[in-house]
């Protein structure tokens, strides 16, 4: 390898002439201005060619070290160290990819540019900023700021050589940035808003942002992080003057009923009771003068104002009931369980120094309330790309290019892995409850499915099958469950596949807790130091193990093996890996308890459990079934998390409206992040107790058990969550009481009933489109639940849209998410026409309209030009393996699609055992093309008989693919040409 040492003069760079200066001068003052600054003598790094990149040393510099490698000709790593050595860089736990690929290294002037036949990294040798350039000549990416910091979040103390981390780029930016995993704000296009990149029960953190632009940044950090504002939301009360009811400086009135009765009356800050100190014990007390407590229900009010003009941001973070107002409009009117609080955001526009009437009223339900804010930032800073993490080693991103959405997702999985493809039957419907509590009781819900000849797929058995007080045994109580063996084998009997959940937890007395622990692959501090006694009968201590070292992994999987996976068990859902060692710590408590982990602090690696958990379980069960498909489904998650069969869920969501609004941009965020599959709980978890309880304390199981008024209320929810559930990757019901069978939800012949089997059966016949988009899940980095920007990324209005996507290049999904609405506003994206799919009426693109909403029907468009394969009304996925397949043709435009299919359970595809067919339709002259086959697999069906639907406006035959077929052909796998 050759040193150069950088030489001194002018800024001159051809190359970079053409470029917009004012981004230039906006993003890196420190290079440009020194640059251009005559007579200053100026110390440039110097630079050392690596076999993948370059070194530079800028021993002058806040960054000391900086490490750039070319991954591929689309992607760089940029790694940036306050000190010179490089071996303090810790392992990813995402990438695992290596760097590979031809570059070359060009210094001019005081900038080197490393190329590949892609993009152009231009760093300066003055002060290490670095600026990307797309193939095409254009800056995409230009560093703004870089800071190391001291590490002040971490309970415990920090390594020496880890820092609080930031990097900022692209100041006063118009473009839009997507994906980040999942959260429960609504947000979609995160441009100008601020997002905490953490775990919990609700949220999913992937820090791959995909920008407008064309380029993708994967921030490798495992750290609790800030996008947007690099503070993060700050206590309301430390940004405002208070005034209490009656207009007085120094707080707010605050009233403390129990139910309607006032029992006192006193100034605070405003409402502080957010977390547990440990057990049941509150950081912060209820006044102990209210005595015990029956409905505790407080009052804040009074007015706040604030120096600052503009558009302030609050969180309410929240379970029970609460409402919060301010300046008399009432902002959020939300309830969670009281057990799983969360944040709600919300804003207002303040004048500076004019005070505003505040009231939050919260109703706790043995809950927990806790009010944030965010001060307005100025545009520039508003309105750039930043991370700011807690912890780290270094910063360490990857600049990924593209032409498209896709590409930037292809780049993160060629990055984090390949997603897996999951067993064909896992795309068909699940049923799920909290809980079954006996075998016979989970084996009747499957044979009442078959009788009733609805479609099932997947029976799933939650949690406490195990004995009360063996946690983590991972044995089954037998007076519930005497023969678990004799179950799994009847759900196989009939047709159906079984999955169970296992934790990361395990009660102290267990054999499996002492044989981690021997190994020291147990996190104990929630044993041994804060004694924290779980909600299971007495309460018992536990703990939950250490999933990052391999022979931790091992031994865990070799638990759930030996006394699960030999019953024949399908599939593992991976429960509170967070971890949710005690509900409701805090954050500071929460990462105590993490901590020591085998690989550093639970600060540094508060993200990434999840992602740990289950790569050991699939790792695991690929080695003992090595032909067969392993499936995961687990609460967190982390980048890489598609490499490990695993699907994620947005957590213990509640039955509201506004929560199943907040599930779309959910499932947007988790697509353009890179994680393919994914789902959520139809109907919400935990209901109302109005919901839960009859008027003698007892569950509510069937929706008849429910008050006549709510009755109504409560299938309208389910049926319209239903609807939405049937058009995401993964179809699955579940939730506490009342019970979320299809015929508990309503009965037979009613039209919630017939609405519920309509979407069952649709799901179905779709399998063959469905399992399509599986297949190129893998071979082609594909995304099924779609955000607008993936595919009009030029449609300002579409890209904006929190509350439609495309599902599968075909479909416009438009949940409702309004109670007793019977139409939506909805938007046609431009640059195509659209078939409603029920009727068949064709509309042109770039349009708002009002579409119809029936009860029994959602919105749901095609696009025109769509090919979309379709199968006969079957029982289970593997049904009628040799029955037709119909191509559904919409025309006015050409289109085309590519069919795959393979065996659906073995890992043959890997090995090239797959098939696929493409179809081409050329509109002009009404001509489809079936392409011939390519691949083949074991038990490939040779000649397959396929209908042709020809669909458009003179036809009038969408008719929700009940139309009558207008051509049959036989297809033995070489290429035939149908004509309209």
């Amino acid at each position: 390898m050759r040193k150069h040492k950088g030489s001194v003069f002018r800024f001159a760079l051809a190359a970079l002439a053409a470029l917009p200066l004012a981004l230039l001068q906006a993003c890196s003052p420190a290079a440009t201005d020194q640059a251009v600054t005559t007579g200053v003598v100026k110390q440039l790094g110097s630079y050392q060619s690596t076999e993948h990149g370059v070194l530079i040393e800028l021993p002058q510099q806040q960054t000391q070290l900086l490490r750039l490698e070319v991954m591929s000709d689309r992607i760089i790593r940029v790694t940036a160290l306050p000190h010179s050595t490089l071996s303090a860089v810790a392992n990813s736990l995402m990438v695992t990819a290596k760097p590979q690929g031809k570059f070359s290294l060009e210094q001019q002037g005081e900038q080197l540019l490393l190329k590949t036949s892609q993009l152009t990294a231009v760093v300066s040798l003055v002060d290490g900023a670095v600026h990307f350039i797309d193939k095409n000549g254009q800056v995409t990416l230009a560093e703004a700021k870089r800071e190391f910091g001291p590490v002040t979040k971490d309970p415990v103390q920090a390594a020496a050589d880890s820092y609080a981390l930031q990097q900022q780029w692209n100041k006063d930016t118009d473009e839009g940035f997507f994906g980040l995993g999942q959260h429960q704000n609504g947000q979609v296009n995160y441009a100008g808003e601020h997002v905490e990149l953490t775990t919990h029960n609700l949220v999913i953190s992937i820090p791959l942002v995909v920008s407008t632009r064309n380029y993708g940044v994967l921030w490798d950090n495992a750290s609790i992080t800030q996008f947007g504002d690099t503070k993060g939301a700050q206590p309301f009360f430390d940004h405002f003057k208070l005034f209490d009811a009656n207009g007085n400086p120094g707080g707010l009135t605050a009233e403390y009923y129990d139910g309607d009765k006032l029992l006192l009356s006193r100034i605070e800050q405003g409402p502080n009771y957010q977390y547990l100190a440990n057990n049941n014990v509150r950081e912060f007390p209820f006044p102990k003068e209210l005595g015990e407590l029956k409905q505790p229900r407080v009052v804040w009010k009074g007015s706040i104002s604030t120096a600052q003009a503009g558009m302030h941001k609050f969180r309410l973070y929240n379970s029970g009931y609460a409402k919060l107002s301010i300046g008399g409009k009432l902002l959020l009117d939300r309830w969670r369980m009281n057990w799983n609080p969360w944040y709600h955001m919300t804003q207002a526009e303040f004048s500076a120094d004019v005070a505003q009437n505040i009231e939050l009223e919260w109703d706790s339900q043995g809950g927990y309330v806790f009010l944030e804010h965010s001060k307005p930032l100025p545009k520039d800073e508003q309105y750039s790309l930043t991370f700011a993490s807690e912890s780290g080693k270094a910063i360490d991103y990857y600049y990924i290019a593209g032409d498209k959405a896709d590409d930037i997702i292809s780049g993160y999985r060629s990055l984090t892995g390949k997603a897996v493809l999951l067993p064909k039957w896992v795309y068909g419907f699940w049923q799920s409850r909290e809980r079954y509590t006996n075998q016979q009781q989970l084996v009747d819900v499957v044979k009442e499915y078959r009788k009733r000849k609805i479609p099932l797929d997947n029976i799933v058995l939650d949690w406490s099958y195990w004995p009360q007080d063996a946690w983590g045994s991972h044995k089954f109580d037998l007076k519930h469950f005497p023969d678990p063996k004799k179950m799994v084998d009847e759900v196989h009997a009939l047709n159906a596949n079984i999955m169970i959940s296992v934790w990361p937890k395990f009660y102290a007395s267990t054999d499996n807790y002492k044989e981690l622990d021997a190994k020291g692959y147990m996190l104990s501090n929630n044993v041994e130091k804060e004694k924290n006694l779980d909600w299971i009968g007495p309460g018992y201590l536990n703990g939950f193990y250490d999933p990052y070292p391999k022979e931790s992994q091992q031994i865990f999987w070799r638990q759930i093996a030996e006394n699960l996976n030999v019953l024949g068990i399908d599939a593992w859902w991976l429960d509170a890996s967070e971890p949710d060692m005690h509900s409701n710590l805090s954050i500071s408590k929460r990462k105590e308890n993490m901590t020591p982990l085998s690989i550093g602090s639970g600060t540094a690696y508060f993200n990434s459990y999840g992602l740990a958990n289950a790569e050991g379980v699939y790792l695991g069960e690929r080695q003992t079934d090595p032909d067969k498909r392993a499936f995961i489904l687990t609460r967190s998650g982390f980048a890489g998390q598609q490499r490990a069969g695993a699907a994620i869920w947005s957590g213990d969501i509640v039955p509201r409206w506004s929560n199943l609004k907040e599930q779309i941009a959910a499932g947007i965020g988790v697509g353009l992040a890179g994680m393919p599959n994914w789902t959520f709980d139809i109907g919400g978890f935990t209901p109302e107790d109005k919901y839960r309880w009859k008027k003698d304390g007892s569950a509510v199981g069937h929706y008849s058990g429910l008050q006549p008024e709510d009755q109504g209320p409560w299938q309208e929810l389910n049926l319209r969550w239903f609807q939405f559930g049937a058009f995401v990757p993964i179809f699955r019901s579940h939730g506490q009481n009342p019970y979320r069978e299809i015929y508990n939800l309503a009965d037979e012949g009613s039209e919630v009933y017939n609405s519920l089997v309509y979407y069952t059966k649709l799901r179905y016949q779709l399998l063959p489109y469905i399992y399509s988009e599986a297949g190129k899940m893998h071979l082609t980095d594909n995304t099924l639940m779609r955000g607008l920007v993936m595919d009009f990324p030029a449609d300002k209005t579409a890209i904006n849209l929190n509350d439609q996507y495309m599902f599968g290049p075909a479909f416009l999904v438009s949940p409702v998410y309004e109670y007793q609405a019977r139409n939506r506003a909805l938007y046609l994206p431009q640059g195509a026409d659209w078939y409603d799919f029920y009727s068949g009426e064709k509309l042109s693109g770039g349009q708002h309209i009002q579409a119809a909403a029936p009860l029994e029907k959602m919105p749901l468009y095609v696009k025109a030009g769509s090919i979309v394969p379709t199968g006969e009304d079957i029982q289970f996925v593997n049904d009628k393996p040799d029955a037709p397949i119909t191509l559904n043709i919409y025309t006015g435009a050409n289109g085309h699609y590519s069919l795959y299919n393979d065996d659906g359970r073995s890992y043959d595809y890997e090995k090239g055992k797959y098939s696929t067919i493409e179809l081409s339709y050329d509109d002009a002259k009404g001509i489809l093309t079936i392409g011939k086959r390519q691949g083949e697999f074991d038990g490939m069906q040779q000649k397959i008989s396929m209908n042709i639907r020809w669909i458009g406006a003179a036809e009038g035959m969408a008719k929700s693919l009940t139309g009558p077929i207008t051509q049959t052909i036989e297809y033995s796998g070489d290429e035939l040409v149908v004509s309209r």
